[in-house]
Order: C-alpha cells, then sequence, then structure tokens
C-alpha cells in the first residue's frame, strides 16, 4: 500500500464489514442505558446522603452516581410498603408536629426548607440535601425557609401496608 487512496479503500472496506455489528452494538448500548438511567434513580432514593462536602461520587464516564442516603432498614417484614410523595410548600409554609410511623427519605428539589425532630438540632437544607425521619420521630419543625419562594421535596415512606403517611401529634 503506497497511496493514500489505497490506504482509503482498506479503511472504508473494514468500515463496512464492521457496520451491522457496530448497529448491534449501538442499540445494546442504548438499552444498556435506559436500564442505567433507571438503576441510578433507585440508587438517588436507596443510596447515602452525607453531607455535601462527604458525598461519595462515581463517575462511569457516561453517568456520575451520587450517593445521597442510607439507613439501615427498620422493620422489613410482609405487610410493609413503600411510598414515594412530593409535597411543595408555600412560601413560609410549615407543617404542624407530626410523625409518620414510617422511615422517611427526605430529598429537597426545590427552594430551601428547615427540618427539626424531637431531641435534635433544627438544620437548613437546599436543594441536593437529604434529610432522614425514624418511625419513632416527632417531626417538629418542617417548613419552606423562604416568604417569598416555593420549596419542593420528594420523601419515600416505607411503612405498614395502607397506614396513612402523615398523623398529627400534640406537642
Amino acid at each position: 500500500m503506497n497511496t493514500i487512496a489505497e490506504h482509503r479503500k482498506v479503511l472504508v472496506d473494514n468500515v463496512r464489514q464492521q457496520a451491522p455489528v457496530v448497529g448491534r452494538w449501538m442499540k445494546i448500548q442504548h438499552q444498556s442505558r435506559l436500564l442505567m438511567n433507571a438503576a441510578i434513580g433507585v440508587i438517588l432514593f436507596l443510596s447515602p446522603a452525607l453531607r455535601a462536602d462527604e458525598r461519595k461520587v462515581m463517575d462511569l464516564g457516561y453517568a456520575k452516581i451520587t450517593d445521597l442516603m442510607t439507613k439501615d432498614l427498620v422493620i422489613v417484614p410482609p405487610g410493609k410498603e413503600v411510598t414515594m410523595i412530593t409535597v411543595e410548600y408555600a412560601p413560609g409554609a410549615a407543617d404542624p408536629v407530626h410523625r409518620h410511623d414510617a422511615q422517611a427519605f427526605v430529598y429537597v428539589l426545590e427552594g430551601t426548607v428547615e427540618m427539626q425532630m424531637k431531641g435534635a438540632e433544627k438544620v437548613t437544607l437546599h436543594p441536593g440535601d437529604t434529610f432522614y425521619e425514624d418511625p419513632e420521630g416527632i417531626h417538629l419543625v418542617g417548613r419552606n425557609a423562604s416568604d417569598t419562594k416555593p420549596a419542593k421535596t420528594v420523601v419515600l415512606l416505607i411503612k405498614e401496608k395502607g397506614a396513612p403517611i402523615f398523623t398529627p401529634v400534640n406537642e
């Protein structure tokens, strides 16, 4: 092969021979990407929530997975269910004192939220922050910290099947 034309012909022939294999590989990659995105969604809700500066990040090149929260499951016998909800706080809105009788995993999507469990200090949470409520805990403060902007969280509850997601408490 002495000329550029001969090199080009060899390269073009190789590409033509490999095209069906590449096409199948691309389809498999697309399906794998869809499954990976679903797995990442699950991981985001069932993984460790550490302070932002301590979060574990795994960069796979095509996706970045950030551990948000991990807690030991207190109870997992039959008769339990997992419920995922969003909570949208109007500016200045606050929850009454309550409990969930569930393990609650909270992830802040928008705005700034203040949370406090009985016996613990109040914390201020921003988008990407997480909060945990154990089944015995009493939630003293749950409020939008802003009087001008809404706030939104996603909450994953592990609870008795059919149990209410919220029980007011007189404190």
